[in-house]
């Protein structure tokens, strides 16, 4: 095959797990719009809303660890396409679920396609783009579609929910999956790590339960009391949990995480960055959903097409952020991400019922911009600085970071929500927009971190580490 024919191939690749992704990031928006009314049909509590929300991204979060390393163990193509599978199923239940219980659990199957689809297809094209820039293209293609899904969500979600119901909005991933199963068919090369990666049951086990204690510990804090016996339970559980990862993972020959990954100063703060900048998006989305709907009174369409100057920005800029990496590399992404994130929360900390419509414009647009630029640096260095032939294992903790700061975003926000109504005689409408005050604060501070880690990450000594770190990943994987 000539170069124009490879390039013509590597894109087709590129396009096929970019479908995966906009299948992950559609679902995200769709279901923040459907919430009231979801709410409204299955009178659900704002803890099962919570929990209809995370369900997806605890069971992803846990998951992402045990599906990249199989992935390099059995086939990358392999494990993606059972993704694409599981992932529809997954969404043809949660579009026929009868309660909030049904509809939770089926959330949940969606999260073990999910788990299955997004650190494997970055693994795919850390394997198919080998050239560095070419891969920072590749990558900032990657997170366009995350701009692209997020700006067809809220529109496409408030339409459908509004005119035909919120369970129809699960059956737009069908097609869009169906595509992508035949394109992956077709296009994708199978690849698989040269040496085997162990599937290490008990540290994935360990790992999973302490994501979920956590989550769980922040969304039922409010309900039963920070201090309750379940809230300590959980609590212990998360630091037991933790703790037994490490100590499992560290007495194994080849564990399936080996924490010599974060010896790189980029991947570690990449790590970092990815779960403040993910809790800042999802906190934005879960409580301005809410805030357009239930104190601005709109409907599900018209809170969609007032979330689209968030959508439209990420769009723009998670294409530029790629281009900026190529040319510059990844400080003045980082930067700009931090400027962003940290502007439009701050645009937000006196959010009221009359806040006018272009502030809203204008911060949403700005926090788009910033989480747009995020998403590239964190990913290229998460995967960049690592040998292909731990792709898959590399690709996983920098998804699972997001799926963590996505978690504990919605729980936190939740959190913060559930406690404003603790006087039964203050107006809801005040005691929510009260109660989102702290959360905006809290994201100027993660996006001035992001800043922070941005900047060190992308230094003369962070680079060192990361080239050390991959010399000693290839000299052990090396045969012999």
């Amino acid at each position: 095959m000539n170069g124009a024919g490879k390039a013509v191939s590597r894109n087709l690749v590129l396009v096929a797990c970019s479908l995966s992704l906009a299948l992950v990031m559609m679902d995200v928006t769709i279901v923040n719009v459907v919430l009231p009314s979801v709410r409204r049909s299955l009178s659900a509590s704002i803890s099962e809303l919570q929990w209809f929300v995370d369900a997806y991204s605890l069971v992803v979060a846990g998951g992402l660890m045990t599906a990249g390393s199989l992935a390099d163990r059995i086939g990358r193509k392999r494990v993606f396409l059972t993704g694409i599978i599981m992932f529809g199923a997954g969404s043809a239940l949660c579009g026929g679920a009868g309660s909030m219980s049904s509809l939770i659990l089926a959330r949940a199957m969606q999260g073990v396609g999910g788990a299955m689809l997004n650190p494997v297809a970055l693994s795919i094209i850390a394997n198919v783009f080998v050239e560095p820039k070419e891969r920072a293209r590749a990558i900032g293609v990657w997170g366009m579609t995350s701009g692209a899904a997020l700006a067809l969500g809220p529109m496409v979600g408030g339409f459908v929910s509004e005119f035909i119901g919120w369970r129809a909005v699960f059956w737009i991933n069908l097609p869009i999956g169906l595509i992508a199963l035949l394109m992956t068919i077709r296009f994708v090369p199978e690849s698989r790590a040269p040496v085997s990666p162990p599937l290490d049951p008990f540290g994935q086990a360990a790992i999973a339960a302490a994501v979920v204690a956590l989550s769980a510990a922040l969304i039922q804090g409010p309900d039963v009391g920070w201090g309750s016996p379940l809230v300590l339970a959980l609590s212990g559980f998360f630091l037991v949990s933790v703790v037994g990862f490490v100590v499992i993972e560290t007495r194994q020959l080849r564990p399936m995480l080996d924490f010599r990954f974060f010896r790189s100063l980029p991947f570690s703060l990449a790590t970092v960055a990815a779960v403040m900048c993910f809790a800042v998006f999802s906190a934005l989305l879960f409580l301005n959903t809410i805030y357009l709907q239930d104190v601005r009174g709109l409907s599900p369409a018209r809170a969609g097409i007032r979330l689209m100057p968030f959508a439209l920005s990420v769009m723009i800029c998670a294409p530029l952020a790629g281009r900026l990496i190529a040319a510059r590399g990844s400080r003045a992404p980082f930067l700009l991400a931090s400027l962003g994130l940290t502007s439009g929360a701050a645009l937000l900390t006196e959010l009221s019922a009359d806040t006018p419509d272009w502030l809203l414009t204008i911060a949403y647009a700005v926090a788009g911009c910033g989480f747009g630029m995020c998403n590239a640096p964190i990913t290229n260095a998460a995967v960049s600085g690592m040998p292909r032939s731990r792709a898959g294992v590399a690709a996983a903790v920098a998804s699972t970071s997001r799926q963590i700061g996505a978690a504990l975003g919605v729980a936190i926000a939740g959190t913060v929500r559930s406690g404003a109504h603790v006087d039964s005689g203050a107006d809801p409408a005040a005691a929510f927009l009260a109660a989102t005050h702290p959360v905006w604060w809290l994201s100027v501070g993660l996006g001035i971190a992001i800043g922070v880690c941005g900047f060190i990450a992308t230094g003369k000594r962070a680079r060192d580490s990361a080239l050390r770190v991959a010399s000693a990943f290839d000299a052990h994987d090396r045969p012999g």
